[in-house]
Order: structure tokens, then C-alpha cells, then sequence
């Protein structure tokens, strides 16, 4: 297996970002990664930003964007992105009421067929992460099935977050399959083998990453992005294991 492309999402980092934003980066820098998904700015703007990027030699590949911001300041948004030179915007989450009602469902799709077009148009790819919550069945399907067949392909991909396939009861590697050219984006996380099933770094846990990058090269996978919610240890450190874990496989 060659070199992957991979990336951090910040979010792991959430509370060193938010005492120093910059000192932060320079320190995924300095532990090796090349790329980075945002989850906030630090308060920069779009060009301070690329312009701390370009310094570090770390490239932005996508952002987690809320509802709110996708609906009320779309173009904002995306202009945002293209200065920094990112390629995804991801919708990060939404209300489980959102997924399972079947109202507010096409209402959601509707929604997200529109801004994909948008940002499409603008050579920006919108993604769906997903939790666990969205494979809830309804009328026999996975909510996150019925999302994927209500949207245009084209137009609104997915950022498949495989701990949480996982800890729904399905088998991450084999949902990956099932969307081939849809999956540009994988979060990539591990399970720690115990009662709680609580978050690893990446090649601490049981998850099969031999079948994760495999799935991934067959359906056309860009990026594995990695994170974890929850650290049992300083996030910095957990973040050094999981990058030299990949690095020891000969995969970064």
C-alpha cells in the first residue's frame, strides 16, 4: 500500500486551539502532518490564515460549517474557503430530529441539493458527516442511506466517519463499499477494546485499518482525516501516536 493522503481534523485539539490557535498549528506542523481540517478560524481571517498555512507548509483541505452558517451566509462561506484554499465544506452534525422526521428530511435535502449546486459551481465539494444517530430505520433503511438516495451525487458527497458506522453495528468497510465515487473524505479514528467502546488513537483500537484503506482506494477516496473526540491522554500526544502509527506503516 502507498502514501496516503492524510490529514488532522482540529477539532481533536479543540482546547489548545482555543488558548492559541497559531501555536497549535505549528505543533501539528512539527509533529508531521501537511494537512489540516478546520473546525473554526481562530478568529483569523481568510488571507492571515493561508498566509499562516503557506508558512507552516500545512495545507487546509475542508472545514466543518454548521446549519446556521450554510443557510444564512452560504457565499461568506465559501469565499472564505477558496482563500484558504480548501477544497470540501462539511455540514458537522445536525439535530436528530432533523434526519428522522420525515418533513423536516426533504426539507433537509431540498437544502442540501441547493447549497451543493452552489458550492459546486464554485469548484467547492459538499460533504455530510455522519454520527451514529443517522441509522436510525425508517420504513426499513438507514436514515443516512435515504439522505445519501434524496441528494444528487454530484452535488452533495460523504465524509464517512467509520467509528461511528462502527458503534451503530454496522461494518465500517463494508458501508464504504456501497459508495463507490461518493466518498471523498473519511474520518479516521480507532475503538479502544473495551466496555465503553471509547475513542483510540489510530492503530490503538480494533478497527480494521487494513480493510478502511482498502475500501477507500476501491470506492475513490481523497483523504483520511484523522480525529478523536475524546483523549484519555494530552490531545497533542494522542495526536503524535496516531500520526506515527501511520508513519510506522510506511503510510504518511
Amino acid at each position: 500500500m502507498g502514501k496516503l493522503n492524510v490529514a488532522l481534523q482540529m477539532y481533536t485539539l479543540r482546547d489548545e486551539t482555543s488558548k492559541d490557535f497559531v501555536g497549535t498549528l505549528k505543533n501539528v506542523a512539527s509533529i508531521g502532518y501537511n494537512a489540516v481540517e478546520f473546525a473554526g478560524y481562530g478568529g483569523l481571517s481568510a488571507k492571515s490564515l493561508r498566509s499562516l498555512l503557506d508558512d507552516l507548509g500545512i495545507r487546509g483541505i475542508s472545514t466543518h460549517v454548521g446549519a446556521d452558517a450554510l443557510r444564512n451566509d452560504l457565499q461568506g462561506v465559501i469565499d472564505y474557503a477558496l482563500i484558504v484554499g480548501l477544497e470540501y465544506i462539511v455540514l458537522p452534525w445536525l439535530p436528530k430530529e432533523y434526519i428522522t422526521n420525515t418533513d423536516s428530511f426533504s426539507i433537509l435535502t431540498d437544502a442540501l441539493n441547493q447549497a451543493g449546486e452552489v458550492c459546486a459551481k464554485q469548484g467547492i465539494t459538499l460533504c455530510y458527516h455522519n454520527h451514529d444517530f443517522e441509522f436510525a430505520q425508517i420504513e426499513g433503511k438507514y436514515a443516512l442511506d435515504l439522505l445519501y438516495a434524496a441528494t444528487n451525487p454530484d452535488y452533495v458527497k460523504a465524509e464517512l466517519d467509520l467509528y461511528w458506522v462502527k458503534r451503530a453495528g454496522l461494518d465500517p468497510v463494508a458501508y464504504v463499499k456501497q459508495y463507490p465515487g461518493r466518498v471523498p473524505l473519511i474520518h479516521l479514528k480507532d475503538m479502544a477494546n473495551d466496555t465503553e467502546k471509547s475513542f483510540a488513537e489510530v492503530g490503538y483500537g480494533v478497527m480494521d485499518m487494513d480493510g478502511i484503506f482498502a475500501a477507500g482506494a476501491e470506492v475513490g477516496t481523497k483523504w483520511y482525516i484523522v480525529e478523536q473526540d475524546v483523549c484519555k491522554r494530552p490531545p497533542l500526544e494522542s495526536v503524535r501516536m496516531s500520526f506515527e502509527y501511520l508513519q510506522s506503516r510506511g503510510l504518511v
